[in-house]
């Protein structure tokens, strides 16, 4: 939402000129909406004209020179290596910076100047080889290719498409070879693509670590093994991640070495293909974690120095490296690049046919400083002016445009920790065409609660002003925690809450001890109050669900390159003997009561108590009343709780209960009645006894569902 008064983002621009406003309302088709939603985003009205401008502008720009986005979007189908109908072989590469340009691999024993491409203009080169005598195939399935360039220097380079579909390493090689993927029989999808969800309820996903085993897990695994729980927790979205092939597999997908390869470790393409049909089959939509906002330094086998230029694909000197990641950054100002990457989100939509894309890494896109030092204070200076990168923007708004031309229904989010204000508006108001962004500030409340504060010194409006802190209209995805919390160096809830207990006295057979009762209902309360109250989607990362016990660590040199915690152990929510099955079943009953209730699609809940000395927070949504009493000792008998509606409340979820590893002190049975009687500004209340360290979802059940 819009900060209040006083806040240091309304010490905006305090004069403007009207005749700037006036010209800025006339090119913006509906500017005028978000001025109205946000009133003290007027004196940077300019600002909005300028960025749709850029975007108008390059767009009509590709409409003129390539007959529309749609057909630019395509450049998968002539850049790269591809069979022709006759038999022969196109191919085409864009390599400004060389001198010359070949094909060789298996087909033709390596020779690397038989078959040189030809110069085009724009620094593009194509080659076509004809058909075979026989007809046969020229460069069959699964052989071994590589681009050859002779850079301006004379140096001879061995290099892997950027368009190229398939890249596997060997056991005993260091870097990936290019495979030429063009398979008898493609797989064919099965399944139409599911409806939007009216509330997105995401399990972020690593396919590789899906395994209990020490090892990595494959498409098919994930398929068969992890889909099916996904769907029983209630969550109707899957964001996978690391996807995009990547020759480091501790760099967890966000160092990509080949953009339009599926990561081989894993299986093959048609693998993950099957793998997002069955999910589509399920009722699943299945979101890519798509990494633009910059690509691996390898060169032998990614995009950096693919000419045997520093350029090419990136920014020259320092503004093409990022110094935190030790990574690329693209020149979203180049043309080709810019057929590159929209060519990629479009290839991930049609070849694989996922429904969208979470962001990654979109504040080092936004602004030339890349987020690095900022604390973006909210202070609305901030967000505007020299830092922004116009080019990145204008990328970003070209591909929200492009994702959701081509599919209305697709979904975007993006992962910006800077709160930049209608990042997440239609870019006919001026925004950026996200759906939704991620609410990054709630993973990070909870930790410094855990980490730094007493239980009984919890301060619930601190709580509740993080859950709600977030602009008006635009649409937020709420998490707890996600993977940055569950990597090694770092702790989950659980770790934070139950620490090396987990791994003693998690068994039924043993009683509560005061550690693990406290992290099983603090657990819980955390991630309905999240859900409920956080956002308009909820986000959880595989394994966190159930508290697993186990932080996670890709092999690397510095723990032996060991597989042992790059793994879920899922295997553990179901024996019966373990605790671990009431997170996990809390878990399922709170999405499922969401699917049946829909808060994440309902206007933003009503808080009527954020009570600091009774540590209870109490807020309608959906017709639900949730009650959250966070103190460690005290019980209330008969608590009056205020609610907007009158009518006859049913305990609907209690994480009390007993399949949750609860105390059992409700009545299920009970029925709760809203009177006439004014309690906290809402016209009627009700009595609720409110154990302590137990949140309840209530509903009115005189309410039409």
């Amino acid at each position: 939402m819009a900060a209040p008064a006083g806040h240091p983002a309304r010490e905006a621009r305090s004069e403007y000129s009207e005749e700037a406003l006036a010209a800025a309302l006339a090119d913006v088709p509906e500017l005028a909406r978000l001025l109205e939603i946000d009133p003290y985003l007027k004196p940077f009205a300019p600002d909005f004209q300028r960025w749709y401008k850029l975007f108008s502008k390059t767009l009509n720009n590709i409409g003129e020179n390539e007959g529309g986005i749609d057909k630019f979007s395509r450049g998968y189908e002539s850049f790269g290596v591809h069979r022709c109908a006759d038999g022969g072989l196109y191919c085409k590469e864009w390599a400004p910076g060389a001198e010359g340009v070949f094909l060789t691999g298996d087909f033709n024993d390596w020779n690397p100047f038989a078959y040189p491409y030809k110069k085009l203009d724009f620094g593009k080169w194509e080659l076509y080889i004809p058909p075979k005598q026989n007809r046969s195939v020229l460069v069959p399935h699964g052989s071994k290719l590589k681009v050859v360039i002779r850079s301006k220097s004379g140096e001879i380079l061995y290099r892997i498409s950027p368009w190229a579909k398939y890249v596997t390493r060997d056991s005993d090689n260091v870097n990936y070879d290019w495979k030429h993927w063009d398979p008898e029989h493609p797989y064919k999808f099965k399944h139409s693509k599911p409806k939007k969800p009216r509330g997105l309820r995401i399990y972020e996903s690593h396919v590789g670590i899906s395994s209990y085993e020490g090892k990595i897990a494959s498409y098919k695994h994930f398929t068969c093994n992890i889909l099916p729980r996904i769907k029983d927790l209630g969550y109707n979205c899957i964001q996978m991640m690391a996807i995009m092939e990547h020759a480091y597999y501790a760099s967890f997908g966000y160092q990509i070495t080949s953009f339009f390869a599926a990561s081989s470790r894993f299986g093959t393409p048609e693998e993950l293909k099957e793998l997002v049909d069955t999910a589509h089959s399920m009722g699943i939509t299945v979101l890519l974690d798509v990494v633009h906002s910059h690509a691996s330094k390898n060169s032998e086998d990614g995009l950096n120095m693919f000419d045997g230029t520093e350029s090419c694909y990136f920014h020259y000197g320092p503004r093409g490296n990022h110094n935190l990641w030790d990574s690329r950054l693209f020149a979203y100002s180049s043309w080709e690049v810019l057929r590159f990457l929209l060519s990629n989100i479009r290839w991930w939509l049609e070849e694989y046919g996922f429904d969208g894309f979470r962001f990654d890494g979109v504040t080092s896109m936004l602004y030339h400083h890349h987020g690095i030092g900022q604390n973006f204070s909210g202070d609305y200076h901030e967000y505007f002016g020299l830092q922004v990168d116009e080019d990145a923007l204008t990328y970003i708004m070209l591909a929200n445009h492009l994702v959701h031309t081509l599919y209305p229904d697709s979904i975007t989010i993006a992962e910006d920790v800077s709160g930049m204000p209608a990042l997440c508006f239609p870019i006919s108001l001026g925004g950026g065409g996200f759906d939704y962004r991620l609410a990054m500030a709630v993973p990070d409340k909870w930790i410094q609660l855990l980490k730094e504060y007493k239980d009984e010194d919890w301060n619930m409006g601190n709580i509740v002003y993080t859950l709600t802190n977030r602009r008006y209209l635009e649409k937020c995805i709420a998490y707890a925690e996600s993977h940055d919390q569950a990597l090694v160096g770092d702790k989950t809830l659980a770790f934070w809450l139950m620490d090396a207990e987990m791994y003693t006295n998690m068994s039924v057979l043993t009683p509560f001890t005061p550690v693990i009762d406290r992290g099983i209902q603090l657990h819980k309360m955390i991630r309905l109050i999240t859900h409920a109250l956080g956002g308009e989607g909820y986000l959880n990362f595989m394994g966190n669900e159930f508290g697993h016990p186990e932080w996670l660590d890709f092999p690397r040199k510095g723990n032996n390159e060991s597989y042992h915690y790059a793994r879920r152990q899922f295997h553990l929510t179901d024996d019966d003997l373990l605790r671990y099955k009431f997170l996990n079943n809390f878990d399922r009953d709170m999405n499922k009561l969401e699917e049946r209730c829909h808060w994440l699609s309902a206007p933003q809940a009503h808080v009527s108590e954020e009570h600091e000395t009774n540590k209870i927070i109490a807020f309608e949504r959906a017709g639900l009343l949730f009650v959250f009493n966070f103190h460690p000792s005290n019980s209330y008998t008969d608590y009056r709780l205020g609610t907007t509606v009158p009518g006859k409340y049913k305990i609907v979820l209690d994480s009390d209960a007993a399949e949750y590893g609860g105390h059992q002190r409700l009545d299920h049975n009970t029925d709760f009645f809203s009177k006439p009687f004014e309690h906290n500004n809402c016209p009627y209340s009700l009595l609720v006894y409110i154990p302590n360290r137990v949140a309840l979802v209530l509903q009115n059940v005189d309410l039409p569902n």
